[in-house]
């Protein structure tokens, strides 16, 4: 049996620059990974199957419908693999919640089944893999550091971090991504600064605050909650900037490590019980 793992997506500034005549928008975002994330395992079967479990199994599709299957299969047509696979998932991310899950689950599925059939994976830039969804071909770049343009199709690696911490807050809201772009009130906005070397996670937390999230107040016309949880992040001891991630509503607060990260969420935990709360540390490449 191989085992993957699939790394929650954080956009830790996300501009809308326009849109497409064919409805995408355009998007200037920085992403990073998380140690927080899905686990996917996988054995050799005869048919492409897929079976989901953990504290997040409920709503999530087993059929055609789920990207981890379509993923899967977009892999085997390229490369002609002939053989299936029984894949089994470990849901610990909230779905619809602005981190990626489930285009995270798809490239780490891409990246196991790869693997466990012995063929080279899809890269990033495959048309096969953008088919996927916007997000999928930086999810396969896990857990590289990148900036994301256009359609999510041109990345580069972001220059050298400090080692930073997260805390990862959902208030138990999903906002459909959808739902969230068709609120946004303006779609042509500035693209991000040229990130800097900032070697102090005090510095990069700085300009951090200087950047955007443009579907920020969107989100929180629709779940008023995603106020709440940064309001509560910023509140937060070792907390050093507080962004929502993607179209929401999982919200990040910036720490100095992990440590300081497991800290804080204590506190939120204690103060929020009904909140999904991860502390984890920014992975690198």
């Amino acid at each position: 049996m191989d085992k993957g793992f699939a790394p929650a997506k954080v956009n830790l500034a996300l501009h809308v620059t326009g849109q497409g005549p064919d409805g995408y928008h355009h998007l200037d975002s920085l992403v990073v990974f998380a140690g927080a994330g899905d686990q996917l395992s996988a054995t050799v079967s005869r048919d492409l199957t897929l079976s989901v479990a953990g504290p997040f199994a409920a709503g999530v599709p087993t059929d055609e419908t789920n990207l981890v299957l379509r993923a899967a299969r977009a892999l085997r047509e390229a490369r002609g693999v002939t053989k299936g696979a029984a894949i089994r998932l470990l849901k610990h991310l909230p779905h619809g919640a602005g981190i990626g899950s489930g285009s995270s689950d798809a490239a780490a599925a891409i990246r196991l089944l790869a693997k466990l059939w012995e063929v080279e994976p899809l890269p990033h830039d495959a048309p096969e893999v953008l088919a996927l969804g916007s997000d999928v071909p930086v999810c396969l770049q896990a857990p590289t550091p990148v900036r994301m343009r256009g359609r999510g199709e041109r990345t580069e690696p972001l220059p050298r971090l400090p080692s930073l911490g997260l805390v990862l807050v959902n208030p138990g809201a999903t906002l459909p991504t959808r739902d969230v772009f068709r609120a946004l009130a303006r779609k042509n906005n500035p693209p991000l600064p040229e990130p800097p070397e900032a070697k102090k996670p005090e510095d990069f937390a700085a300009w951090l605050k200087t950047l955007r999230n443009d579907l920020q107040a969107p989100a929180e016309t629709l779940a008023p909650a995603v106020t709440e949880v940064l309001e509560t992040l910023r509140k937060t001891p070792g907390v050093l900037a507080a962004v929502m991630s993607g179209s929401g509503a999982t919200c990040v607060g910036v720490t100095r490590d992990a440590g300081v990260a497991r800290n804080a969420a204590r506190i939120i935990q204690l103060a929020r019980q009904g909140w999904w709360v991860a502390p984890a540390p920014v992975l690198a490449a």
